[in-house]
């Protein structure tokens, strides 16, 4: 596994969307670490990408910024109690919908009102966290339907950004990544059944990935180690 360059990190200006969660935070602390300046946003400083209003708001504290990156970290697989459904019988409107107002919604107002922040004719990257689970050519287990469901528009999502931000500013890169199986709450209850790697491994191959990206990679969706992942 490759480590982030810390000479190309030094002085770019990141942003890190999600800085309180597992992977958020061993991100911006990678981030520092090579010399970049960091700003965070997460739940405990106001952001909540279920509310249109707190992400225009969030963003227009930052309007006079601009970023070399925007990362973002955010996503839930148990919301409000709500397992991962094992099977169709067991979907409930209220918890499907939760998960598409924050895995896939949030994720569209953050490129709404985020994107703009990117730094202008320069190469700057906006990244996103998807799932493995989220690719439908890749589904060969079932279940999880909720959360695979609002991954996949996810997708989608990033997928038809990273056109329309790339005609404005070819030098614009937008992209899903899979982190791999992360040793965080959010896998906590799943991961003896998968290989895991720790946030600091996963931080420091995701920037290894965004740091190699060049604009021919604008809209792809690429996991850990670079490699691309089935739509």
């Amino acid at each position: 596994m490759g480590r982030a360059d810390h000479g190309a990190l030094a002085g770019m200006k990141a942003l890190v969307i999600g800085e309180s969660g597992g992977i958020g935070a061993a991100v911006a602390d990678a981030l520092r670490q090579g010399g970049a300046q960091v700003t965070g946003l997460s739940r405990r400083t106001g952001l909540d990408l279920t509310d249109q209003g707190s992400v225009a708001r969030c963003a227009e504290s930052l309007a006079e910024e601009r970023f070399d990156l925007i990362f973002n970290a955010t996503g839930a697989l148990v919301i409000e109690g709500n397992q991962p459904e094992k099977t169709i019988r067991e979907i409930e409107a209220d918890a499907m919908n939760a998960h598409f107002a924050l895995n896939a919604t949030g994720v569209a107002l953050l490129l709404r009102y985020f994107a703009p922040l990117m730094r202008k004719d320069a190469r700057a990257v906006f990244a996103s966290l998807s799932a493995r689970v989220g690719s439908i050519g890749d589904n060969g287990l079932g279940g999880w339907i909720s959360y695979r469901a609002a991954k996949a528009a996810q997708n989608q999502i990033i997928r038809t950004a990273a056109i329309e931000i790339a005609r404005r500013d070819r030098n614009h890169i937008v992209v899903a990544l899979h982190p791999g199986t992360v040793e965080t709450r959010l896998t906590q209850d799943y991961a003896d059944r998968y290989p895991t790697i720790s946030a600091p491994q996963a931080a420091q191959a995701l920037l290894s990935v965004i740091d190699g990206l060049t604009a021919k990679d604008n809209g792809s969706f690429r996991d850990w180690k670079g490699k691309p992942v089935p739509w």
